[in-house]
């Protein structure tokens, strides 16, 4: 009886007290904070903090090998989550605006840029190609795609770089301003742009089609992302598959973000995540993201120059992938400097211009570093 009882205390949290366990506790509180108290993402914030918080518990086994969140990550591990995510992103989403204007599809690549600059500022402080490629997604602001890269080239930063990416996109309203208007002139942010043509039923229907026909013949590493994007988007467009359409953006992308951000969070242990490498990354991740906006601002300065039709360069910002946010902050400094100036269905142009172009850009990665 005494060596049970003895064996109980020894399994118990308290015996297995580690002080690094109780800082990720104390870190997965402050996010739970941010997403219940301040409203940060809490769709995925909120699995996310409960995932770490669960595997960093003192003796807590839910991540080891045989437990609960263990299965939930090798569905992350696979590469199996992400692409669901981006298949009910797809049937939530209107391309109509960069049909309409494919014009936006330039700005919403130029943002992608800081991507493959902060790759390379990763490569110089000593990262490998497969870490810094993952930190560098993090400026794609799209964060399904931050966590297939990390999981697929760099699976022991999944924490903290799944962490920076979420945590960044819910800073849109906060990162992107100050640099949108440091950017522009006030004459510029100002710019009234036309109402944009009505796009057909069949244009909407074709544009799935023809986009991953492109995609499989150049970037067949970029498919699985693309590809679940366009299905879901067909699935909205065709007007046939209606039960489809619901399922994919509400049951299916509902569990599925369950389970990515548990594993997610999860995989942010302590071993792993206190490290100077998470601050460097953190850093980096924040650089990737405002390198993005900068980049689709000034492409759209730069496409003025040649254009009788002045683009308004605060859509440009909406190139980094934050759907919706993105394009409404575009909206938003846009009506300050200018009120009644509606910029929003323009910016959600760049806005999914930027969806695909984080998942070609993420293919790109892939092709060259995994």
């Amino acid at each position: 009886m005494l060596n049970a009882i003895e064996r109980f205390l020894a399994s118990t949290g308290i015996a297995q007290f580690d002080w690094r366990s109780l800082v990720m506790m104390g870190i997965a509180c402050v996010l739970l904070y941010l997403a219940i108290r301040r409203k940060f993402e809490p769709l995925l914030l909120i699995p996310i903090a409960m995932g770490m918080l669960l595997s960093n518990i003192f003796g807590s086994t839910i991540f080891d090998e045989g437990g609960l969140l263990y299965y939930f990550y090798m569905l992350n591990r696979w590469g199996i989550l992400p692409p669901l995510i981006f298949m009910g992103i797809g049937a939530m989403t209107d391309f109509g605006p960069l049909i309409a204007n494919p014009k936006s599809l330039l700005l919403g690549a130029a943002a992608q840029l800081g991507i493959f600059i902060t790759f390379i500022g990763a490569i110089l402080l000593g990262f490998t190609a497969q870490e810094a490629g993952s930190i560098g997604i993090i400026g794609g602001a799209d964060g399904p795609t931050a966590i297939l890269v990390t999981t697929l080239m760099a699976p022991h930063r999944l924490g903290a770089i799944a962490i920076a990416a979420y945590s960044y996109m819910a800073l849109v309203p906060v990162i992107q301003p100050p640099i949108m208007k440091l950017l522009t002139t006030k004459n510029e942010r100002r710019i009234e742009m036309k109402q944009l043509r009505q796009v057909s039923k069949r244009e909407k229907i074709l544009f799935p089609i023809v986009v991953t026909i492109i995609v499989s013949v150049i970037l067949p590493d970029a498919l699985p992302l693309v590809g679940m994007l366009m299905l879901g988007n067909l699935f909205k467009e065709t007007g046939l598959t209606d039960r489809l359409s619901d399922t994919a953006q509400n049951a299916l992308i509902n569990t599925v973000t369950i389970f990515l951000g548990l594993s997610v969070g999860a995989s942010a242990v302590a071993e792993k995540f206190l490290t100077v490498e998470t601050i460097e990354i953190l850093v980096l991740g924040v650089l990737a993201f405002a390198f993005g906006t900068a980049s689709g601002v000034l492409l759209a300065k730069f496409m003025n120059l040649f254009m009788k039709d002045k683009i308004n360069p605060l859509i440009g910002s909406a190139g980094v992938s934050a759907v919706p946010m993105a394009a409404r902050v575009s909206q938003v400094v846009g009506q300050k400097a200018k009120p009644g100036n509606y910029l929003l269905m323009h910016a959600m142009g760049p806005n999914v211009a930027g969806v695909i172009g984080s998942a070609v850009a993420a293919g790109v990665l892939l092709s060259l570093f995994r």
